[in-house]
């Protein structure tokens, strides 16, 4: 049973109430309250019309009345400083902050992977949190947490105590997020409920609708195919919460959707057993894949929008034991073709890496396993080459992601058509700069380096663990030491570390067994009788990283430039060990010694040096 709509008016926070709170919580001054209320209609008509609602906060020709602007959002809106405090920002999540001191409760940041949307649905329904911006945390030791946005709106909370089945504690957390999650989460599960009822009496999905772009969250209608709707809410979710990767994958009694996100696999939902093929069969028709085949590995693509640019994804179904798995793997071109300088180089590497592309003629290798960056690295290296005076060709298995600036080529083994029959064929378009996905076989590595040799600059992958690996690998791939020796320009090697979260940094010391597992001396402290002491920055865990103190990567690099020392070592077929001694006695980081000068900075973690780096 849930509380009626239009009960008798009761206290709420207000504009006027807001601003007496942040006054004596000494985050406003006088002369800051009177130009808040002064500015509060204007700037509410904005917010308003920003989100599509009428003055009177009915959505034109939509939902009304629940998206109501929040004091609190006004305030941030007009991007004050702390009073006394210039420079500080009074932010949402500050307001609300001293809004829960205010009430004695607890200020929540909420992580919507921990959201349980079974949970959410069967406590409250959609219209009652939205309108009352009220969300279901979860259950904590037998009571039931919800967060508010109003904890002095009386009614409503006593309301929640009275209908809902559990004890109820309230929690703070900013409108805004709140509503937000009440969209992703409520969405998602009605859809997927919805669905569940659809397919339980044999409704077909055969018409499902053409593939146009993706509607915004506020768009999706309640009429809609609710695999539709799923599928949608789904993808913008992931996009939301930062994922590289979607995984959807059927186990015996249901399925699992995960998202990988800073390399990491997270459980985010469940579904039911009958939807799964609904929501595959709906994913291979925005990818163009044969819906009917259910046997085969598919391939496919889908571009879509998020806000004012394009992301592409990749599609791919895999035949497992309980059906059909699927995995969208996202490419953002904001992340993947980025200034060389946001990559991760050190000012060092930077400089010597630009010497490599500016370079008319040669090979430069990138290099290091799955998933560590190259992607990234060669289409930042050939977004900095792109001009109107540059033909740049790549060839690639698949095309990861559309360039305009580019001519891209996708292999097609099925055609004979492999990296080096497309190599030959690009020689013959008049390119300046070529860039092959990766060197898998000797007749690729030929056709690469007779290429550098006539005077192509040649971008390409291997998969080696490190630069010396990378020079040695291409002679036993049957290309003459020589020829190496002459084209070869450089090698990058590189690896994705995790950063320390901002939001919960610390600062720690590393123990001796830490400092001796890293190789460093700290051997003159020792002498003069000190405790050995390296300060670097951990994460203690919060929910903007979801507990792991970590949040976002970058790109540790081993940069070797071909001089004419590596240049004799590789005539003379030296093995890797001793290219790397003569590349260390010039100068050149290693891998670990890299990561190691970005943990000093406070920039990572002991933990994920030792994982992204192994010491030579």
């Amino acid at each position: 049973m849930e509380p009626p709509v239009g009960s008798k008016p009761s206290r709420r926070l207000d504009l006027e109430a807001l601003c007496d709170i942040l006054v004596r919580a000494r985050l406003l001054d006088e002369s800051q309250r009177r130009d808040v209320m002064v500015r509060e209609g204007r700037e509410r008509g904005r917010i308003l019309r920003e989100r599509g609602l009428t003055a009177t906060g009915g959505r034109r020709g939509n939902r009304a009345d629940d998206d109501q602007v929040h004091p609190a959002e006004i305030i941030a809106a007009l991007k004050l400083d702390c009073a006394g405090d210039p420079g500080r920002p009074l932010t949402e999540e500050a307001v609300m902050r001293a809004v829960a001191e205010a009430a004695g409760l607890e200020y929540r940041t909420i992580d919507p992977l921990k959201i349980d949307g079974k949970l959410c649905s069967q406590t409250l329904s959609r219209p009652f949190a939205r309108r009352n911006t009220a969300l279901p945390l979860g259950l904590e030791d037998g009571v039931l947490c919800i967060a508010v946005a109003d904890p002095f709106d009386a009614e409503m909370l006593d309301n929640l105590q009275r209908f809902v089945s559990h004890r109820v504690r309230t929690v703070v957390a900013p409108k805004s997020d709140i509503q937000r999650i009440i969209t992703e989460v409520y969405g998602f599960r009605t859809s997927v409920s919805a669905a569940e009822r659809e397919f339980k009496v044999g409704t077909e999905i055969g018409n499902l609708e053409q593939y146009v772009r993706l509607k915004r969250i506020d768009e999706i209608e309640a009429n809609d195919s609710h695999v539709v709707n799923a599928v949608e809410y789904l993808l913008h979710y992931a996009f939301d919460q930062r994922a590289s990767d979607i995984h959807i994958e059927p186990k015996r009694e249901q399925s699992e959707v995960r998202l990988r996100i800073d390399g990491l696999l997270h459980t985010v939902h469940t579904l039911p057993k009958v939807v799964h093929s609904a929501v595959v069969s709906r994913l291979k028709m925005l990818a163009r894949l044969d819906i009917a085949e259910k046997r085969r590995p598919q391939d496919g693509r889908i571009k879509t929008a998020r806000g004012d640019r394009e992301v592409e994804l990749r599609v791919s179904t895999l035949p497992v034991a309980f059906g059909e798995k699927v995995v969208l793997r996202i490419f953002d071109p904001e992340v993947i073709v980025r200034d060389l300088s946001e990559i991760g180089l050190s000012d060092d590497q930077l400089r010597t890496f630009e010497t490599f592309i500016a370079r008319p003629n040669g090979l430069i290798l990138v290099t290091g396993p799955t998933g560590s960056g190259k992607t990234t690295t060669l289409y930042s290296s050939l977004r900095a080459l792109a001009g109107p005076d540059v033909n740049i060709t790549t060839i690639e298995d698949p095309i990861e992601i559309v360039v305009d600036a580019f001519n891209q080529v996708a292999i097609q083994p099925k055609i004979g058509l492999d990296f080096a029959q497309a190599l030959r064929h690009i020689l013959r378009q008049d390119p300046d700069v070529i860039m092959v996905g990766e060197i898998r076989d000797e007749e690729t590595a030929g056709q690469a380096v007779q290429a550098a040799l006539t005077g192509h600059l040649v971008l390409s992958t291997l998969h080696t663990n490190n630069t010396a690996a990378s020079v040695t690998r291409l002679c036993e791939l049957g290309v003459d030491p020589v020829l190496v020796s002459s084209t070869l320009v450089g090698v990058v090697a590189q690896r994705l570390a995790r950063l320390v979260c901002g939001s919960c940094r610390a600062e720690t010391a590393l123990t001796p067994d830490q400092l001796s597992t890293l190789g460093v001396d700290l051997g003159d402290l020792s002498a003069q009788g000190e405790q050995p002491r390296l300060v670097v920055a951990t994460g203690e865990g919060c929910p903007r990283c979801r507990m792991t103190g970590l949040y976002g990567r970058t790109g540790v690099f081993e940069v070797l430039p071909v001089d004419d020392k590596i240049r004799k070592l590789v005539r003379a077929r030296a093995d890797a060990k001793e290219l790397l001694k003569q590349a260390r006695q010039d100068g050149m980081m290693t891998l670990r010694e890299a990561a190691i000068r970005k943990l000093a900075k406070g920039l990572t973690s002991f933990e994920e040096v030792t994982r992204v780096t192994v010491e030579e």
